[in-house]
């Protein structure tokens, strides 16, 4: 089956923001603050052509994401720390009819969390129904949605997803939980929290020996999942790199492509099946 990385605009965020430093409201304040950035970071969406529908892995960003938000009274500070550059044609419906795909086939919607990043482009699938976990959808609605940080205010009045709740699932390796999505039962979504508290991944399983793992924003990039460094938004660094460490078995287990949202390298490593280095989480060990 086709998979197609679609690049939705780019994200440049402090550098402690990529990796998080001090503890608690500290670590936030040292995110918030920060006065050096990243270089431009890509903003991926995944489109899967599976048999039984096209599925579409987060949404990316609208081309006003850097409409100035004033509530809570800390957004501005999370805007200046991270920025958008993006034109109308880098939105997500745009690209994949450039593909020859339309929006409005779309079957499924998967969400790996509800940033603004990965749920800007909502409005592009009318058709399709929505897949998120239900403890992200906890922490996202509502005003304590709001409170939180999310921008629910912008969500279209009829999206209503279906949730995952992955504390009444049964395991998937070292995963806790899983939803299997596909009835070839190929595609699964795990939980993999840290970044948000409901934060899942995709895997999908090509076949007995290799994997696909479509990681949102589990680490930012390969790297930094392999040196198990926590990012500077997510509320709880040890449940970050617990999930680092559930991938990484997983990893050692299965032939593992590894493809978070923002990394640079993501797009290469699908095109060529280019499994998690081993050879760096060996010297990451070592240190």
């Amino acid at each position: 089956m086709k998979i197609h990385a679609i690049e939705t605009g780019k994200v440049k965020i402090t550098k402690n923001w990529r990796i998080g430093r001090g503890n608690g409201l500290k670590r936030f304040k040292n995110t918030l603050f920060d006065s050096e950035f990243t270089e431009w970071l890509p903003i991926y969406v995944w489109v899967i052509e599976h048999p039984e529908g096209l599925i579409v892995i987060d949404t990316g960003i609208p081309v006003d994401a850097n409409k100035r938000i004033w509530f809570p009274p800390f957004m501005p500070l999370v805007q200046r720390a991270a920025k958008f550059k993006m034109t109308p044609e880098q939105e997500v419906g745009s690209q994949l009819r450039q593909l020859g795909l339309s929006p409005n086939d779309v079957r499924w919607v998967v969400l790996t969390h509800l940033h603004q990043d990965h749920d800007g482009g909502l409005h592009h699938f009318p058709n399709a129904e929505f897949v998120v976990s239900f403890k992200e959808w906890e922490m996202a609605a509502g005003i304590k949605g709001r409170m939180n940080g999310y921008l629910n205010q912008r969500w279209p009045d009829w999206f209503k997803p279906r949730f995952v709740d992955f504390d009444s699932q049964k395991p998937f390796g070292p995963f806790t939980g899983h939803h299997t999505l596909t009835q070839a039962g190929d595609i699964h979504l795990v939980p993999t929290p840290g970044h948000s508290p409901g934060h899942l991944s995709v895997i999908l399983v090509e076949d007995d020996l290799m994997s696909i793992l479509f990681a949102g924003d589990a680490s930012y990039t390969e790297e930094l999942l392999i040196e198990q460094k926590a990012d500077g938004i997510g509320a709880d660094p040890d449940v970050q790199q617990e999930t680092h460490r559930k991938i990484l078995k997983y990893a050692e287990q299965h032939h593992t492509v590894y493809l978070p949202s923002h990394d640079p390298g993501a797009k290469e490593r699908l095109e060529n099946r280019i499994p998690i280095n081993k050879d760096l989480e060996l010297e990451a060990q070592a240190v």
